[in-house]
């Protein structure tokens, strides 16, 4: 039980590392970035709209769902622990994936 948890943890972290990769026409690498004083890249579209580009809260989602599994496996001390394990991933998955996309804001 514990290899297919790092597995599948593992493959997540690793495709959530891969890069993005360029639009067909590569608008994305013609972009000139700038950064806020909290780290969020913001760019100036071609219209004179300034955009920007904040994270879509997969880091937390995965921080999140494990720290939550392990509370939730310490919390539930009777038999099997698996409900306990599993509702705690879920809890966590969802409060650290609001903490992080609720952080960025653009200005």
């Amino acid at each position: 039980m514990r290899k297919s948890i790092l597995a599948i943890t593992m493959a997540a972290a690793t495709l959530t590392s891969v890069p993005a990769l360029a639009d067909n026409n590569g608008s994305r690498s013609e972009r000139q970035y700038q950064r806020t004083d909290n780290g969020i890249r913001y760019w100036q579209g071609e219209d004179g709209r300034t955009y920007c580009k904040k994270p879509n809260g997969t880091t937390g989602l995965l921080i999140g769902g494990v720290a939550g599994a392990l509370v939730g496996r310490s919390i539930d001390t009777h038999g099997d622990r698996t409900a306990g394990t599993l509702l705690g991933a879920a809890g966590g998955a969802l409060l650290g994936r609001a903490i992080e996309r609720g952080s960025a804001r653009c200005r």
